[in-house]
């Protein structure tokens, strides 16, 4: 199983790197096309135009299903 070690995407128009480190953070873009939210429970991005608009940069684990927390 993978746990969610970093939760972060580039934007490929203004090129800012964006992380969301908690649940439920919605970190948007400076340009705002590109937007991360979730922190280490879940990965959601949110962008307008295709998903060629951001560069996935999220790190995870590898732990055993009884190591999450």
């Amino acid at each position: 199983m993978r746990k969610i070690i970093r939760n972060a995407i580039r934007c490929n128009n203004c090129g800012d790197v964006i992380e969301s480190t908690y649940r439920h953070e919605y970190v948007q873009c400076t340009c705002g096309k590109v937007a991360v939210d979730g922190g280490h429970d879940y990965l959601r991005r949110s962008y307008s135009g295709n998903r060629d608009d951001y560069t996935d940069l999220s790190e995870y684990a590898e732990v055993e299903e009884n190591q999450i927390d």
